[in-house]
């Protein structure tokens, strides 16, 4: 078994996000502007176009320095589809009975691996993709032509081993894209570039640390890391360096039944926008790339209890023994008289938080998300103590000023965590 086999789902996400959008047609304005994430465009057009980056870094922390690195970049290359009919002549479309074929940007699956001990160090990896042409045939319509253009890179691998007591070894990856000659416009720069890059790491000898939650005597080691382009997280006892935000640990929805390619969407609403494409839109999207052709083919012929499962899950399940009569449930507060949001408290320190206590907010790394992580340091009033079925509380937040006054008119707050709340004495 490969290392890499336990996130090869994972890793295959990332690598699709964005490649083709719903309704899944060439034609479709939305397919016109793709590959958005984790790209790194030749040298040449990062002058042009600055905000496009040549080059990525990652920095991660080993609690060791005597290990095997296994160290796999992967990336989407671009070929471009020209359309031909039956006398090889280009055209802008192409139908047959079951596809509708256009021009069009498809991708290949690239992957660089590189195994080495960590006293080897440092390392610098060159890489070259060549160009190249195929033609396939449309039965007896036409045909396809792939055209590949040559891409250069580098991989560079450094050490450096941290001061103090704990044998913290700090690892550098950086990858570059190296391919001269690159095209001035954004189109023709993409046919030479790592799309959707991203970095895993297997070490045979010692573990990473994480950034996000480090233990307290690394946290200084893990401020120090500076990722550039991507960001390192924990996949089980692998690394996974992503161009998308994600948590240590990350996985798929078992519900998933397969990719949509378009991550940000819920499952079940895409499948059921895909049912409805008429039979002239279905031709245009099998004819748009093989990936949609199969996925069509997944949704069409889905069974209704897969369809099903998309339609909300219960990810935990707790086991009550004696439950209260149906006319008092216990999560109404109204009818427990042991609950009291409104006078209840929660001890944080050595402070009874409770309704009117103000705090400084301290949103947590691992359960906030990218909008939390904007009210940090921001000064709050306690509006409530709440608790949820599986035991833990919640204080819930007024801002002060007037977003807070805004919150309060509506009965809508911010809910916290008491270790995310610094009571101000």
């Amino acid at each position: 078994m490969n290392e890499f086999d336990a996130v090869q789902e994972l890793a295959d996400a990332l690598l699709f996000e964005g490649y083709v959008l719903y309704p899944y047609r060439a034609s479709d304005g939305k397919n016109r502007v793709r590959w958005q994430f984790g790209v790194l465009m030749p040298p040449d057009y990062s002058v042009v176009d600055p905000s496009e980056r040549s080059w990525s870094q990652t920095e991660c922390l080993l609690d060791g320095d005597d290990a095997v690195l296994t160290v796999r970049l992967r990336f989407l290359q671009a070929q471009w589809r020209h359309v031909l009919d039956a006398d090889k002549a280009e055209v802008t479309v192409l139908a047959t009975d079951e596809a509708t074929y256009r021009p069009w940007d498809e991708a290949v699956v690239r992957t660089v691996d590189i195994t080495t001990r960590l006293h080897r160090f440092p390392r610098e990896v060159p890489f070259q993709l060549p160009g190249g042409t195929e033609t396939e045939a449309i039965g007896t319509a036409g045909f396809l032509r792939r055209t590949r253009q040559p891409i250069t890179g580098t991989v560079a691998l450094s050490l450096k081993k941290l001061p103090g007591p704990y044998g913290v070894t700090r690892l550098r990856i950086r990858v570059e894209n190296t391919t001269a000659n690159g095209s001035s416009e954004r189109v023709g720069a993409l046919r030479q570039a790592l799309i959707a890059h991203h970095v895993l790491v297997a070490a045979d000898g010692c573990r990473f640390i994480s950034l996000l939650e480090p233990p307290e005597w690394a946290s200084a080691y893990a401020v120090g890391c500076e990722n550039v382009g991507l960001y390192p997280v924990l996949a089980g006892d692998l690394l996974l360096s992503s161009p998308i935000i994600l948590y240590d640990h990350p996985r798929i929805a078992p519900e998933s039944q397969g990719d949509l390619y378009d991550a940000t969407e819920i499952d079940e609403i895409l499948s059921l926008r895909t049912m409805t494409l008429t039979d002239e839109e279905k031709r245009e999207a099998r004819g748009t790339d093989p990936r949609t052709a199969e996925l069509l083919e997944r949704i069409d012929s889905m069974p209704p209890e897969f369809q099903d499962r998309l339609h909300g899950t219960i990810r935990y399940l707790r086991k009550v023994t004696e439950p209260e009569p149906v006319s008092k449930p216990w999560w109404d507060p109204g009818n427990d008289a042991a609950v009291s949001p409104s006078t209840d408290t929660v001890q944080v320190g050595d402070v009874a938080v409770g309704n009117g206590t103000k705090v400084r907010l301290r949103p947590g790394v691992r359960r906030a998300d990218a909008q939390d992580m904007f009210l940090t340091g921001r000064l709050g009033t306690v509006v409530a103590v709440l608790s949820d079925v599986d035991g833990e509380t919640h204080v819930a937040v007024a801002l002060d000023g007037e977003e807070g006054e805004v919150q309060r008119s509506h009965g809508r707050y911010l809910y916290f965590s008491p270790d995310e709340l610094e009571p101000m004495k």
